[in-house]
């Protein structure tokens, strides 16, 4: 299991700043790799009906992302998506939705004073193992 994992400034950036302009609902989608490097993200709008503490990635949105991923000879990394009031830790709920247990799971919480966090975790059988995030010089 990866125990830690590099992101580029440029797309920590993009995660970031998705989650900003959006303070009041949850914003998600993925981010996949190519020869096992984080390249790109791919929001996906949230339709679930209390998006204000929680998700739900609209489903032709995503096989339409996942598409696109193959077209580009990318695979799925990490599947992301903010708490606008709540830690970077997965909830219940988060826990219990999870799927793709191959893929990390992404949150960037607005619920800190100024600074945004963005955590990884690797979630099976509703149980999360975080893993470390670093920033790469690229």
């Amino acid at each position: 299991m990866i125990t830690e994992i590099q992101l580029s400034r440029k797309l920590t950036s993009q995660l970031l700043h998705l989650a900003q302009i959006s303070p009041d609902a949850e914003i998600c989608g993925l981010v996949s790799r190519k020869n096992n490097v984080p390249v790109q993200c791919y929001p996906i709008e949230n339709i679930a009906e209390q998006p204000q503490n929680r998700f739900t990635l609209d489903p032709k949105q995503q096989i339409a992302a996942m598409k696109q991923m193959r077209e580009n000879g990318e695979e799925l990394f990490a599947i992301y998506h903010s708490h606008p009031t709540a830690p970077a830790c997965p909830s219940t709920l988060d826990l219990e939705a999870a799927t793709y247990p191959e893929a990390l799971h992404f949150i960037i919480s607005l619920n800190t004073k100024g600074i945004l966090e963005l955590r990884a975790f690797h979630i099976a059988n509703q149980r999360a193992t975080e893993v470390r995030v670093t920033l790469s010089l690229t």
